[in-house]
């Protein structure tokens, strides 16, 4: 894909010689050429550009003629030749004249430095054309010092020069040194009085082109929506440059399967280009290739040769056989033909395609991974299976090491989206060990690619929340409590719903609260990106050995991993349409001594309806179980019996709908597992490897229990919440608190007396824990608290879905505005889960006014929780319904109150996967704590105290629901006290 270069600059050089010209002497001669300038300035901006080129040849003979070979003004003319050539895709003839123009400019710089300026951005431009990035690097950056030393107001300009420079990191794949300048030419563009539109639509593009790079997608497809609007409205619907943003909007459908959206897309800029370019374009030929990308993926395979065919020999006639574009055409037309089984007619083109990357852009660039996975399944289909895990393992890092320059710049919306964008990479890893599962260096390979990439995105946010409590300055510590207030913000007008705003009114308010989130987020992940790449995660290389180093010697690490099957395994001439590409299972064992065992499960959707079935049955009590129970034990775990041997300490890292169910209740129909395995739950086996000891860990036991509902709550102080603007103190937004209010006061919440006994239960197990019952247990008190080494929390949780709330549960309803339906409901899982503290429901003044409950501190959101400082708290334990429910992303793990706490520091987080009863969860806490005190570690003492509740209530809805993710190491600095012997 070819950015957006240059259009602007050389517009507002075409205005400033135009000028300059007018003020020679009288001369027939230089007011004709004057007058040919001008319109071979208005044909290229036109797009008109063989009409142009005559006119501007015109202008040139008439001023050489006039005022000999270096006058400024034959300077002018060269420059807009040189552009017009450059944009008819004529390189050849575009170079000398550019040089020259610059020769001249350069011999006059203290008169007209900014047109030496505009000179070097066109030969900057034709230079990265041609692919040759080393020449025009520095051309960009001069051109930009120029720019920005000019005196007076030339805010365009410098824009130019930055939209320029971006575009070439762009191209680079330097996307964290691209944006920054793109965001800082649109903050120009849109301040200076009279920008051109299109140059606005120039910034835009190249910005969406960032984040479709990126794999953010819906952040990209209103940007190029935009662009295109402005450029279609400012140069008409038949210029090139409108058929550039059509191209980019083209391929962003395509990457995302839509097909049918992008094919007419495709066709028009296609169409377009061939009427104002012609055949033989650049432009031209990346349409045809993307065409045939789109036909190959639509089952056209024969029409699809004929377009790459035809692209890769314009391409190379155009731009010389050793350009980027030729290397994409060639690695294009190679997959075309590993497909058809073509293997020997495949292997040249991607040599030289991979030859061609390196010699431009280096080894490590993320477009040469394409070709690296190309070739090595080529090799796969020619059983050269050493040569294609080496270049797979290559491939593999250089995707890895792009993905530590970027992810330290990012919010985690955006790590997520480039996580997900990076799956390609990945997911043939998987299916390259679905072909060779015995092969131990093609386990070990995409073992290294589950450990690093998997929750990648909790781990990268954890080190900005890290890093932030433990070393930066008081500004960084502002920022991260404003960013809190933020969150605060959007959950209240998340639980508020729409009420009486328009849904644009709606939508935009939370869009905006969102957005100015994120951007605090990559602020603060700038600012601690240089501590936070101190701690780096191991390389690939070392991974699997430092993960088996650190599991116990009598354990045992279980990865599974949900991947889309690769098509490009599939029998050789098999129709793309005809492919399956279904998800499926993998599954990855590592032992202490780092061996490694592997099995393909199958098909996820059997799995995956069978784990929802499971979960289900728990979760209403039903006396049928059994049945599920042993349906997914036979379809999930069955199978890895033979790769386990004797271990039975297994460290498990599910993943899909099996992170959300209790393997503990897995029936293999002798017996459950809990009998005969013990289990602790991680996110990825990355987290076995030693945390950081420089923050020591807190010793002190917080509990929050029965929170009285009725109770006047204390409001949210102002470090906590942003308070609401004048704008929303008036009109909807009132409106919108009220009946906010409103919806709340409605709501039953149900007193909870069994958590004041399990809190009494555990201040009698810990003396100094601090207890907070009834209207103490507040959400103000829970969001300021200094860092505890155990916090409880037991309370009504929630997770919003449709299931039924049974009588006596831990749960929360459908309340308020919570209860609309689905579509209405904020997309932001970690605004769909959390928790219900004092004051929920204010109780009514003595004055019979109507009750005033605050929503603020009331209910507690994941996201919110997300803020806390939990660095050093060794455990967690959510006492509520639902609080390990949310939802589940592939590979990425459960998104809602288990991710936010993780994100927030806790070593180990104990949390619910369905609505427990509150008498049972009483005695099952009771014991748990007991278990803790006596050394065990903190999923052991859950699996113990589990077992032991099991024998008065067999039924696992009461024993099983909740999980221990995180740390299985006893508690550290907590003194045991002498047990008491249970009465009777």
């Amino acid at each position: 894909m070819r950015c957006v270069l240059g259009w602007m600059t050389v517009v507002i050089l075409c205005w400033t010689a135009g000028a300059s010209a007018a003020e020679e002497p009288g001369d027939a001669r230089l007011q004709e050429a004057q007058t040919a300038f001008d319109e071979a300035t208005k044909l290229k901006n036109a797009g008109s550009y063989s009409e142009a080129l005559a006119r501007a040849e015109h202008a040139l003979a008439l001023r050489e003629a006039a005022l000999g070979g270096t006058h400024p003004e034959v300077a002018h003319c060269l420059h807009l030749l040189g552009d017009i050539h450059r944009r008819r895709g004529d390189m050849a003839h575009a170079e000398p004249l550019l040089q020259r123009a610059l020769t001249l400019r350069e011999a006059a710089l203290g008169k007209d430095p900014l047109s030496v300026a505009s000179t070097l951005n066109n030969l900057a431009i034709l230079y990265t054309a041609q692919g040759l990035y080393d020449r025009a690097s520095p051309l960009f950056q001069r051109a930009l010092a120029i720019n920005e030393a000019a005196p007076g107001d030339n805010h365009t300009r410098v824009a130019a020069s930055l939209n320029n420079l971006a575009s070439h990191y762009l191209e680079l794949g330097l996307y964290g040194r691209a944006e920054p300048l793109l965001q800082r030419a649109l903050a120009l563009y849109e301040a200076a009085p009279g920008t051109p539109p299109p140059l606005v639509a120039s910034a835009l593009t190249n910005l969406a082109s960032i984040y479709m790079k990126q794999g953010l997608y819906d952040r990209a497809e209103p940007l190029f929506q935009r662009a295109l609007a402005i450029d279609e409205a400012a140069l008409g619907k038949d210029h090139p440059d409108v058929a550039t943003v059509l191209h980019n909007l083209a391929t962003l459908y395509a990457e995302q399967g839509l097909y049918g959206r992008a094919r007419p897309l495709s066709q028009r800029a296609l169409a377009v280009r061939e009427a104002a370019l012609g055949e033989n374009h650049p432009d031209f030929a990346s349409s045809l290739n993307h065409l045939a990308s789109l036909s190959m993926n639509q089952g056209w395979v024969g029409q699809a040769e004929s377009l790459y065919q035809r692209a890769l020999t314009v391409r190379e006639a155009a731009l010389g056989k050793s350009h980027p574009d030729v290397a994409a055409s060639l690695t294009s037309l190679a997959a075309l033909y590993i497909e058809q089984g073509a293997y020997g007619r495949a292997e040249p083109l991607l040599l030289r395609s991979l030859a061609i990357s390196e010699a431009v852009f280096g080894k490590d660039h993320l477009d040469s991974t394409l070709v690296l996975l190309n070739l090595a399944l080529l090799r796969v289909a020619q059983h050269r299976v050493a040569e294609a895990v080496a270049l797979s393992t290559r491939a593999f890092t250089v995707s890895e090491q792009r993905l530590r320059q970027e992810a330290l710049d990012f919010s985690e919306s955006r790590l997520a989206g480039f996580l997900q964008y990076l799956r390609t990479t990945e997911q043939v890893l998987y299916a390259l060990l679905r072909a060779h599962p015995k092969d131990v260096r093609v386990q070990r390979l995409a073992l290294s690619a589950v450990l690093l990439r998997k929750g990648r995105s909790i781990e990268e946010t954890a080190s900005i929340s890290r890093t932030l409590y433990r070393s930066l300055e008081a500004k960084d510590l502002d920022a991260f409590e404003r960013l809190r207030g933020l969150r605060t913000q959007l959950a209240t007008l998340s639980r508020a719903g729409q009420g009486s705003l328009s849904p644009q009114d709606y939508q935009q308010r939370h869009k905006t609260l969102a957005d100015e989130g994120d951007a605090l987020e990559a602020d603060l992940a700038k600012r601690s990106a240089s501590l936070r790449a101190l701690s780096a995660l191991p390389s690939p290389a070392e991974i699997v050995g430092r993960v088996a180093a650190s599991l116990p010697k009598d354990g045992a690490l279980v990865e599974f991993i949900t991947y889309q099957d690769s098509h490009l395994i599939e029998k050789p001439g098999t129709p793309r349409t005809k492919i399956s590409r279904q998800l499926r299972y993998l599954t990855l064992v590592l032992f202490p001594d780092g061996s490694t065992r592997a099995l393909d499960l199958g098909p996820a959707a059997p799995i995956d309806a069978a784990a929802v079935r499971l979960r289900d049955a728990l979760a209403r009590s039903d006396a049928q179980f059994q049945t599920s129970a042993q349906a997914l034990y036979r379809l999930a775990f069955q199978p890895l019996l033979p790769l386990l041997g004797n271990t039975r300490r297994l460290f498990l890292s599910p993943d899909g709908q099996l992170g959300l169910v209790p393997f503990a209740a897995l029936h293999d129909g002798r017996r459950f597992l809990l009998d005969s395995f013990e289990f602790t739950y991680l996110t990825s086996g990355k987290e076995l490897l030693p945390r950081s000891q420089d923050i020591p860990p807190s010793s002190s036991v917080v509990v929050f229990a029965d929170p009285d509902f009725q109770a006047s709550p204390r409001m949210a102080s102002s470090d906590s919440a942003l308070p609401p603007s004048p704008a929303e103190r008036s009109g909807a937004l009132e409106h919108f608190f009220t009946t906010l209010r409103a919806d709340l006061a409605a709501t039953p919440w149900v007193p909870l007396p069994g958590t004041r006994q399990e809190a009494e239960g555990i201040h009698r197990l810990f003396p100094q824990a601090q207890l907070f019952l009834g209207p103490e247990a507040s959400k103000e008190r829970l969001l300021h608290l200094p860092k505890p080494g155990v916090l409880h929390l037991a309370t009504h949780g929630f997770f919003l879905d449709d299931a039924p709330i049974p009588k006596g549960s831990r749960a929360v309803g459908h309340f308020g505005a919570l209860g609309d339906e689905v579509l209405s409901r904020p997309p932001d899982p970690l605004l769909r889960s959390g928790l219900v503290l004092a004051g929920a429901r204010a109780p009514a003044s003595e004055s019979s006014q109507p009750s005033k409950p605050q929503p603020d501190a009331a209910l507690v959101t994941a996201l919110e929780l997300a803020g806390l400082n939990l660095w050093g708290t060794q455990l967690v334990v959510l006492s509520a319904c639902d609080t390990g429910r949310g939802d589940v992303k592939l590979g990425q793990g459960v998104y809602g109150l288990r991710r936010a706490l993780v994100v927030a520091g806790a070593e180990t987080v104990v949390m619910s996967l369905w609505k427990v009863d509150d008498g049972s969860t009483h005695l099952l806490m009771d014991t748990y704590y007991r278990n803790l005190l006596a050394g065990q570690g903190r999923a052991s003492a859950l699996r113990e105290a589990m077992r032991s509740l099991r024998a008065s209530r067999p039924h696992p809805h009461d024993w099983a629901p909740f999980i221990a993710l995180g740390s299985d190491a006893p508690l550290r600095a907590l003194t045991p006290i002498p047990q008491v012997p249970p009465e009777g």
